[in-house]
């Protein structure tokens, strides 16, 4: 058994607000009712770049998506709102639910204000629409702020799962857009599309024996054991793949990780130990980890530079080494215990 310095412990507890909240309810797991997270919740809805995101998301109804990985759209800085854990209860969250539970699609998803070429079946003006590279992210948004229950966010849940095939979910979208048509064969699967509906499921609590939960994960690890070969949608396992890099935005390495590390039936599993052996690999001597590509949009945030290493992606290498079993912590004693030569 190994431990990791107390130095990087310290390190990550003197991070910002926000890093610190989430170090001591996803690291030392200590209950979200403790003085010591209450308070460093309320510290970090003080920061001025939370309060910033929060703001942002209020343009909701007037900002356009024509990418979609546009690290500045709301739908991102709504998902990492999510994932650092903003209370669905805060008026800024509730704000901007309310803009998105406007703008329901006949068939149940959540729409997006989107704008697609004609040359890809769209009709080339701003329009709200769902695809299956946006709509999961909205559920699992919602479904991280407390609105799982909703019949609104059951009913798109349900809609984009049964667009499930048995390699996985297909580059899909609403029926309005006629014959969209991703860059890519119909009868493939959409990597990215397969990653952001494992996020919803989980967010959504579906069941652990869930036939869904294995396609999903199946046709991710298939994917990576045939990364050489098979680029679905143009989405590429290679050198940019292998790059740390948050906010997750996009198809990377560290994202997919991230989430396939939330199903124990594939701790085990060869493909999804090669891809964790990557990320480990890039350890400094302090099990400390850099971010080795940026969101140039997301200027300010302590992920966002490449000379140092990062508080946010170190704890999220270390909670997926917790998830899996392989990481021990114990917060009085500032110890970090590794039962492997990592």
């Amino acid at each position: 058994m190994k431990s990791i310095k107390e130095n990087t412990i310290n390190w990550l507890l003197e991070g910002e607000n926000w890093i610190r909240y989430n170090t001591l309810i996803h690291l030392f797991e200590i209950e979200k009712t403790n003085p010591i997270v209450s308070s460093a919740y309320s510290a970090m809805m003080a920061d001025h770049k939370v309060i910033t995101l929060l703001g942002d998301i209020q343009n909701w109804d007037a900002t356009v998506l024509k990418r979609h990985n546009d690290a500045k759209h709301p739908i991102h800085k709504l998902s990492f709102l999510a994932e650092i854990g903003i209370s669905g209860k805060e008026p800024p969250i509730q704000s901007c639910a309310k803009m998105i539970f406007k703008h329901i699609s006949e068939e149940g998803p959540f729409q997006t204000l989107s704008n697609y070429p004609k040359v890809f079946g769209g009709s080339g003006v701003d329009d709200w629409l769902w695809v299956l590279c946006d709509a999961p992210l909205l559920v699992y948004s919602l479904a991280k702020f407390g609105f799982d229950k909703n019949p609104e966010v059951r009913a798109a849940y349900k809609h984009l799962i049964s667009l499930v095939r048995i390699n996985g979910w297909p580059c899909a979208a609403t029926e309005t857009l006629g014959n969209f048509k991703g860059p890519g064969k119909a009868s493939a699967p959409c990597p990215y599309a397969n990653l952001l509906m494992l996020k919803a499921e989980l967010a959504m609590k579906s069941s652990p024996g869930n036939d869904y939960l294995h396609t999903g994960t199946n046709t991710l690890l298939g994917l990576w054991e045939k990364s050489a070969d098979e680029h679905p949608f143009l989405f590429k396992m290679g050198t940019d793949f292998r790059k740390l890099k948050v906010p997750f935005v996009w198809y990377d390495i560290l994202h997919v990780v991230e989430v396939l590390s939330q199903f124990p039936f594939i701790h085990e599993n060869k493909q999804f130990q090669q891809m964790l052996n990557i990320i480990l690999s890039k350890k400094d001597e302090n099990f400390r980890f850099k971010s080795e590509s940026v969101w140039t949009k997301w200027k300010g945030w302590e992920f966002c530079q490449k000379r140092e290493p990062s508080r946010w992606i170190t704890l999220q290498v270390l909670r997926i080494l917790k998830r899996i079993g392989v990481l021990e912590v114990n917060f009085s004693q500032k110890e970090i215990l590794l039962h492997s030569e990592l």
